[in-house]
């Protein structure tokens, strides 16, 4: 009979300090829903970005990505990005997808304008970048090079 009680205590501090552990990844981790107002940008790619990805405004994070879809008669990719409310973004700011070196995450940066007036909650920024294909820019490093030659 004690080995039981002893079992079931033990077993019971387990699962305490695994519900601990998980509470504790969960807060730390970021992926409670952030307050904030939308914004839309559209890019020709998005390769990489994905919903969560940080939106860095100076190398701070301002936001996150809520939402990616394609749209259909232009076959562009609008991305949906939720910014703090504290943070206003000038009319004419461009965002480009950048990542944290070779093999870093992806995240979308803005570029603040100079305009006087704002962008508006679900409004757009019409300046954008896209991601850069890596396997592209390499192949034209190593090939790119070569062509033209044996045209004598």
């Amino acid at each position: 009979m004690n080995n039981n009680i002893v079992e079931t205590l033990i077993g019971a501090a387990v699962l305490a300090i695994a519900a601990f552990f998980v509470v504790f990844a969960y807060s730390t981790a970021g992926v409670t829903p952030e307050g904030g107002y939308p914004l839309i940008a559209k890019f020709e790619r998005v390769d990489g970005l994905v919903p969560g990805a940080d939106v860095r405004l100076s190398g701070i994070k301002v936001g996150a990505v809520t939402d990616q879809r394609l749209e259909p008669e232009t076959f562009l990719a609008v991305v949906t990005i939720s910014l703090n409310e504290d943070v206003k973004v000038p009319e004419d700011s461009a965002v480009k997808i950048s990542s944290d070196g070779l093999l870093g995450d992806t995240y979308l940066s803005i570029e603040p304008g100079g305009s006087e007036d704002m962008l508006e909650p679900g409004g757009e920024i019409q300046y954008t970048q896209g991601a850069v294909n890596i396997i592209d820019l390499i192949g034209k490093a190593i090939y790119g090079s070569t062509q033209g030659q044996g045209k004598n």
